[in-house]
């Protein structure tokens, strides 16, 4: 498994509107080949941490080509600042679950 750690720092204002554009892009991202899950941590100050685990760091690669048009349609607006890459690599250990 492969990791991608991003840093966001949205508009507050525009965030509080924004569901359905994020809603929006989430179904897309989740919908890429090799997409494992992700964390998406609110730092009630517009930051967002986001942690997205790929089957292989190809099938990271091959999503952010293929949503970089989604990402520009439906994220950027909110952005009050470009995102940022805090680090990629191979998952070490996981044990996160989820009750269903």
């Amino acid at each position: 498994m492969y990791s991608v750690v991003r840093e966001t720092r949205y508009d507050p204002d525009r965030l509080t509107h924004a569901s359905s554009e994020l809603d929006e892009f989430q179904r897309l991202h989740a919908a890429q080949p090799g997409y494992e899950g992700n964390v998406v941590v609110d730092t009630t100050d517009g930051r967002r941490i986001t942690l997205t685990l790929w089957a292989s760091e190809a099938y990271s690669t091959a999503a952010r080509l293929a949503l970089e048009p989604a990402v520009r349609r439906l994220l950027t607006p909110l952005m009050a600042a470009p995102s940022r890459i805090i680090g990629v690599g191979p998952v070490v250990t996981a044990d996160v679950t989820r009750n269903r």
